[in-house]
């Protein structure tokens, strides 16, 4: 597989050792991995805000409760200002990035008021800000043993309560979270 690709849709899950308060506990969908670096959306993240509040804020109007109501992530330290909408690959906007023929990621503004008008993506999560790695680093971090990584699935992005999708995602791996220390040991 070419480095450019390695890690590109798989998710990063966050060993229960990683203390870093901006990833404790958290699944990152990567979006693109590449040699200069690595950039995702924590999935995992519900923030105490809701969509409608930032559709009000940039004058999308809608009156589909559900859209209204729908939660919004945080989805990185990086760029917590910025908008980013994970979404089903069935529909392409003026800025999306294709990541597979099933999942893409936008960060216009005409995505959210496809949304608003009930024209958008069949699936979708609307995140605050990303998570990014520069050249090396996040293949440090993992030679550190931080972040387990394994090939994304959409019903856990898309389709799961937030709170489950951080032991789903290891499960898909075989792996129970539960059963790990956090405590480095020695010999």
């Amino acid at each position: 597989m070419p480095f450019a690709t390695a890690l590109t849709n798989h998710f990063l899950i966050a060993m229960p050792g990683l203390r870093d308060p901006n990833f404790s506990r958290t699944v990152t969908y990567l979006c693109e991995h590449t040699e200069q670096g690595a950039m995702g959306i924590v999935i995992n993240r519900p923030m105490e805000i809701r969509l409608g509040e930032v559709l009000a804020q940039l004058d999308i109007e809608t009156r589909d409760r559900a859209v209204l109501d729908s939660l919004v992530y945080l989805g990185g330290p990086v760029q917590p200002e910025r908008g980013f909408v994970l979404h089903s690959g069935d529909h392409s906007f003026d800025s999306t990035l294709a990541i597979t023929a099933e999942i893409s990621v936008t960060t216009s503004r005409d995505v959210l008021e496809a949304i608003a008008a009930g024209r958008g993506p069949e699936h979708h999560l609307v995140a605050l800000g990303y998570a990014g790695w520069g050249g090396g680093q996040l293949e440090e971090e993992m030679g550190a043993n931080a972040w387990l990584s394994g090939p994304a699935d959409q019903d856990i992005i898309f389709h799961m309560p937030a709170d489950a999708r951080w032991l789903a995602a290891a499960q898909l791996l075989g792996v129970d979270l539960n059963l790990l220390s956090g405590e480095a040991g020695h010999a």
